[in-house]
């Protein structure tokens, strides 16, 4: 028997069944994209919250605009934009349709975080390491029980656009793209200890090293250890076998 009090108890249970089951709605500022999850942040910048408030603190003096006039775009919102072209190595645009912005916006504000960035290199770089020596060789130890080991090293290729006729064979590497050959290393831990990032794709990570600032420093004998290489022996002898495990 329907309750002669209302109109439709069934329309009546659906309403109450459908309030019970929505999701309550959240409405996050577009100004703040720090207002979503880790696990959204991190998916799209490779970086948390945490991560990404301590690079606001960091670079807030340098690329803080003056004004707020013409919705200029946040501290949190330019970090965000270089965070995007970092990590998806995409063109300007993509990073622009994404974030809602014009190409030229991206452009500027990657620039400038950049520049930021480079402020803090020889603070944030450092070889063999922010640990003591002592600990990082313990850490390569108990990998692979590689003694004495303080850093392990190797080279990647970046790739670039084609450069001018002049200078285009010296940026073609062996696999007949263009790049740039920057070596780095790094410590038990996967930290970067050291970078190098002024070499052509032509050149070999053998004539890298021994142009290298690192390597002045291990011949100026400023470091009690080796580096770990994995191209084999050939790769450690042709560079210099009294550096390398």
């Amino acid at each position: 028997m329907a309750s002669p009090y209302l109109e439709n108890p069934v329309d009546i249970g659906a309403q109450i069944v459908q309030r019970a089951l929505r999701r309550e709605r959240v409405i996050r500022d577009k100004q703040n994209p720090l207002a979503f999850s880790d696990e959204h942040l991190y998916e799209r910048y490779r970086f948390s919250a945490e991560g990404m408030l301590y690079l606001c603190r960091l670079l807030e003096p340098h690329i803080k605009n003056p004004t707020r006039r013409s919705h200029a775009t946040t501290v949190p919102q330019m970090i965000c934009i270089a965070l995007r072209f970092f990590a998806s190595g995409t063109y300007l645009y993509e990073v622009g349709d994404a974030e809602k912005l014009s190409k030229n916006t991206v452009c500027r504000t990657i620039r400038r975080v950049v520049i930021a960035l480079q402020r803090y290199i020889n603070t944030f770089i450092v070889f063999p390491g922010h640990l003591p020596t002592v600990t990082i060789k313990e850490g390569f130890s108990k990998i692979a029980g590689f003694p004495r080991v303080i850093g392990a090293i190797d080279s990647t290729h970046i790739p670039i656009s084609t450069p001018t006729k002049q200078i285009e064979a010296d940026y073609l590497n062996r696999n007949a793209t263009h790049s740039i050959n920057v070596q780095m290393t790094c410590d038990h831990q996967c930290m970067v200890t050291s970078l190098d990032a002024r070499w052509p794709g032509s050149m070999h990570i053998t004539h890298i090293f021994e142009k290298s600032l690192l390597c002045q420093r291990f011949q100026e004998g400023l470091f009690d250890g080796l580096l770990d290489h994995p191209g084999g022996t050939a790769v450690r002898d042709a560079i210099t076998a009294e550096y390398f495990s």
